[in-house]
């Protein structure tokens, strides 16, 4: 609807419009329409102008573009512009006491303080497709506008409780349903929130008010179980249990005393280090897909067919990625046997997603129905994009892209799915080193988020663009890293797994090393981790590098040892751990504690008692002074990317933000004085990241500047 004629610019973030009738208040805050400091100045002005206008009897609030509101202005959080006046809940309040009825038209999506906006209206009018919630545990935060005070009054507690818990909005439709809102609105926003608001103002009032409604009813809930169910491993775990909170204040306290608790917890969240370090990450896993140095205008290539060569884990799990997304996939395998079994372990996947009623029998079937199977490489040809995942030998992996080069199309994306040999290598094998990319699955690839996109040499711009925006389709969240011995996260974790190792022959048992690494917030300890990968892998990749290893430097042999005995972790049932068969648990086992003292003597080392903060130390600092060196080198564009792979890949605790911010949060100076204490004690492998000098002796506090 076209009111451009009678817009007035209140603030730079808010226009105004009176037409027939209506006033219009439109938030202009691209991208999101976020509610800053301007945006809210600019409601509350808007909306005296309103109230002193004899020519008005309603008012529409809406947003111009895609959204409606997408909440608070995130990157305000922590300076004056937060806490400037007037705030939401100031202007909601003024809303409420509004005579004359305040709708919200909603469209695009209406999330955390842009829903709470929107419960402040006396009604709300959505699109069908329009996504509305309260996303804020996400970040580590409770909703600061009232959320969880008017929502209850107005859905119920059990329905309010899953919103604010999960942060998981619902469509426009549902919402109707819920009594979120009031109908579903068709065509333009604008035109039919003031068509409804025509319509209320001709009832005339007074007009519901969510804020007058009287406590919520508990509804038999119990308050203390729900918030005693919260995983304690989940990232948001601290702002769930304050969101039950909050909703148990709505049951039992008058709403201006109930936002008082809201508000309070609110402000001790936004101050603590865990939603700081859940909104590091939010931005980190934005800032992930650009890509410095891409050419302006670079075309991205369609994606409409996937080749993948090997059906085993990896392969069935890459094939089922892509299948989630409708993207067709097919699978090659030498052999009958191997495809066969690619396709059961398939299946059987679906099955298990669709017992626990994720999934309809009619999902797996489209999703399954869109993975063909061939023992023709030739079959490959028309491809888009062609993954390999074969054996992780770079001989092997050079006579498949030279069969690839001759078979498939000439604009066809080739990816190697290798976790650590050399891309330029692989890409030399071909007559198009241009189009070759490494695409880093993380196992099992159809679960994990997290895609290492790998830049070689001479891979073009547009191959690079087109695969960040084909992970981006799939559900992936990409990481573009260049080329080095392990790349960004594997590299770091051979640091890691080190540090592990020489723990151990130094007096900590297997279950010290993981339990104190748990306990920081891993989602598994790395000896545990180690075991679920396959110990055999490591052990060829360091029987591959022996020969550049420096002969005087320290290395442990417990772990070369361990599989000299055919323990590879879970798959044989005996690794650092043992393993009841069709059991993931891991149960300390003698054997390993023996042959860790076995090698402790061989080597010399006097065994001690290793404290907890010792091993958390040293296997979380090994991880800093590595990507310090990534992050020099230019293998990462960005410190904050490394963050995003660890989170996403590795089970680094997102409520600390990752290695790099977790640095960041400790001090710079501070973590470079340990690991030049660590240096002193244990050798050259502790030599301090020449960036890590720099920056202290720069007085830089952080990797980048802001």
């Amino acid at each position: 609807m076209n009111i451009e004629n009678n817009v007035v610019v209140v603030t730079d973030t808010v226009r105004y419009a009176e037409q027939d009738g209506v006033a219009v208040i439109l938030l202009d805050n691209a991208p999101v329409n976020g509610l800053g400091n301007t945006v809210r100045q600019g409601i509350a002005e808007c909306l005296t102008r309103a109230t002193d206008s004899a020519n008005v009897r309603a008012v529409v609030i809406t947003g111009k573009g895609k959204v409606f509101c997408g909440g608070a202005d995130i990157r305000q959080f922590n300076t004056p512009a937060a806490t400037e006046a007037p705030m939401l809940r100031h202007v909601i309040r003024a809303i409420e006491l509004s005579e004359k009825p305040v709708i919200a038209a909603i469209h695009g999506v209406a999330l955390g303080g842009g829903l709470e906006l929107a419960l402040g209206c006396h009604y709300r009018v959505t699109t069908a497709d329009a996504s509305l919630g309260l996303p804020e545990v996400n970040l580590g935060l409770v909703p600061g506008g009232g959320g969880t005070q008017r929502l209850p009054r107005l859905v119920g507690i059990r329905a309010a409780i899953e919103f604010a818990q999960s942060g998981k909005p619902v469509r426009g439709e549902e919402a109707v349903a819920l009594g979120l809102t009031d109908a579903l609105i068709e065509g333009d926003v604008m035109a039919a929130g003031m068509k409804f608001a025509r319509s209320v103002a001709d009832r005339g009032g007074p007009h519901p008010v969510i804020g007058q409604k009287p406590p919520a009813d508990v509804d038999g809930i119990d308050f203390g179980a729900v918030a005693a169910a919260v995983n304690p491993k989940a990232r948001n775990g601290r702002a769930q249990r304050a969101a039950i909170s909050c909703m148990e204040a709505s049951t039992r306290l008058p709403l201006e005393v109930g936002l008082d608790y809201e508000r309070f917890l609110f402000d001790e969240l936004v101050a603590g280090p865990e939603s700081k370090a859940l909104r590091h990450m939010f931005f980190a896993e934005r800032e992930a897909l650009k890509v410095e140095g891409l050419a302006a205008g670079t075309s991205v290539r369609s994606i409409r067919s996937v080749g993948i060569l090997g059906a085993g884990t990896m392969g069935a799990g890459i094939a089922m990625a892509f299948a989630n997304a409708g993207i067709s996939v097919t699978m090659f395998e030498k052999d009958q046997p191997a495809l066969d079994g690619g396709l059961k372990l398939i299946r059987q996947n679906y099955e298990i997603t669709a017992s626990k009623g994720t999934l309809s029998p009619d999902d797996v079937k489209k999703r399954l129905d869109k993975i063909a199977t061939t023992l023709d490489m030739g079959k490959l040809a028309d491809a888009d994009l062609v993954i390999e995942a074969v054996f992780e030998d770079m001989a092997v992996k050079q006579s498949v892209f030279r069969q690839l080069d001759d078979i498939c199309k000439p604009d066809a994306i080739l990816a190697t799915n290798t976790s650590r040999l050399n891309i330029d290598e692989i890409a030399a094998s071909t007559r198009r080193p241009e189009s070759v990319i490494g695409l880093h699955f993380f196992s099992p690839a159809n679960v994990m988020k997290l895609l290492e996109v790998v830049r070689g040499k001479r891979t073009s711009d547009q191959v690079i663009a087109s695969c960040i925006k084909m992970a981006q389709v799939i559900g992936k969240t990409p990481v573009l890293v260049g080329v080095c011995e392990g790349f960004v996260g594997n590299r770091m974790l051979t640091g890691y797994w080190r540090e592990a190792g020489f723990l151990l022959e130094e007096g900590a048992s297997p279950q010290q090393v993981d339990g104190a690494m748990t306990r920081f917030g891993f989602a598994m300890g790395p000896l545990a981790m180690a075991d679920l990968a396959g110990l055999d892998i490591n052990w060829a990749t360091r029987k591959r590098l022996a020969a550049t290893r420096p002969a005087h430097l320290r290395y442990s042999r417990f772990a070369d040892r361990i599989c000299e005995l055919g323990r590879f972790g879970q798959k044989t049932g005996a690794g650092y751990y043992r393993y009841e068969p069709g059991s993931r648990t891991p149960i300390p086992d003698s054997v390993a504690d023996e042959l860790i003292v076995q090698c402790a003597k061989e080597a010399g080392i006097a065994r001690r008692t290793i404290s907890d903060e010792e091993i958390v130390e040293r296997c979380v600092l090994a991880l800093v002074n590595e990507g310090a060196r990534i992050l020099q080198e230019g293998i990462a564009q960005r410190a904050s990317d490394i963050d995003v792979v660890y989170v996403n890949g590795y089970g680094f605790p997102a409520w600390r933000g990752g290695p790099m911010f977790y640095a960041e949060t400790s001090g710079i100076d501070a973590v470079l004085q340990k690991i030049r204490t660590l240096h002193e004690v244990h050798g050259e492998h502790w030599t301090p990241a020449p960036l890590l000098v720099q920056l202290v002796e720069q007085g830089r506090t952080r990797f980048q500047a802001a």
